[in-house]
């Protein structure tokens, strides 16, 4: 296995607290049955997998009573020896403080918000070389953009995904959380990041251009550092298959997604599926699970 040209430090917690209580977007529903010690192992089986592909893991234990304090890749953007922290939905709001003390365990220099701020970390922010690939209007605000680039250096990549509707066709808002709703809250289930661009070749990403809207769609078709694969939007939705982690030459991703396997595998990265459907209850997977450390 080579050694991993990203991602090659991430973090992650647990499943130990996980519930569907509060359904803060569109994958989870009040009352669902949810098997926490199958999501348990769902965790176990991606921790297993990045470190089969040579991806360094840091353990922490989960944020106590926290539904989603699974989902580290929410809790920070990092670049260097800084990391920028998030404000989350109302219900995720005491991972805060926890994702603060554990990341500035870690070393990093720890950088904030103003309050009314929304960011929702790695998981709405994806670096790609120097660039971000960074969400807006359900889980970050454009506010927090240019945080992105002053703080941490980015070069960000402004992008919107489409909206959650309801039956006549208007956006609607998520009634746990208070804020917009989309398939696509946060950017990291609608492109992910396979390569990054270097002084011999262009980037890859893997993106489903129906998730976006039409600008959206414009600004990544007309990106000339990457090179771009089409994930049907079956797949994106159906089985979160853009949530994914790449090292740069080995990608964990979830099952059930043939074309974007194919794809990738044609293009030269090796591969290992993982079910994760335990955790797609809540609206995460494989990259939700994980914080990079080493940007």
């Amino acid at each position: 296995m080579q050694k991993p040209v990203i991602n090659q430090t991430v973090l992650m917690s647990g499943a130990d607290f996980m519930i569907n209580a509060s359904p803060i977007n569109p994958y989870m529903h009040q009352g669902q049955p949810f098997d926490r010690q199958e999501a348990m192992r769902e965790h176990s089986s991606i921790q297993k997998a990045l470190e089969d592909a040579g991806i360094k893991v840091i353990k922490v234990d989960p944020p106590t009573d926290c539904q989603d304090g699974i989902f580290t890749a929410n809790w920070a953007l990092t670049r260097g020896n800084k990391a920028l922290m998030s404000h989350l939905p109302n219900v995720r709001q005491a991972e805060e403080a926890y994702a603060a003390k554990v990341l500035g365990q870690q070393g990093l220099e720890l950088h904030f918000l103003p309050e009314d701020i929304r960011f929702s970390g790695q998981g709405d922010a994806l670096p790609c070389g120097d660039y971000v690939f960074a969400g807006t209007t359900y889980r970050t605000d454009p506010a927090a953009h240019t945080a992105i680039s002053e703080i941490l250096g980015y070069k960000v990549i402004p992008l919107q995904t489409i909206p959650a509707r309801d039956a006549n066709g208007t956006p609607v808002i998520n009634q746990a959380s208070g804020w917009p709703d989309s398939d696509f809250y946060d950017i990291d289930l609608a492109i992910a990041i396979l390569r990054w661009p270097t002084l011999e070749q262009k980037g890859l990403v893997a993106w489903c251009p129906e998730a976006f809207e039409p600008a959206s769609q414009a600004t990544i078709r007309g990106l000339d550092f990457v090179d771009r694969i089409e994930v049907p939007l079956q797949e994106a939705v159906g089985v979160s298959a853009c949530n994914l982690v790449s090292s740069g030459y080995h990608v964990v991703m979830n099952a059930g997604a043939p074309t974007l396997q194919a794809a990738i595998e044609k293009a030269g990265l090796s591969v290992t599926t993982l079910s994760n459907k335990e955790l797609a209850k809540n609206g995460g997977s494989v990259r939700c699970c994980s914080v990079t450390l080493d940007n």
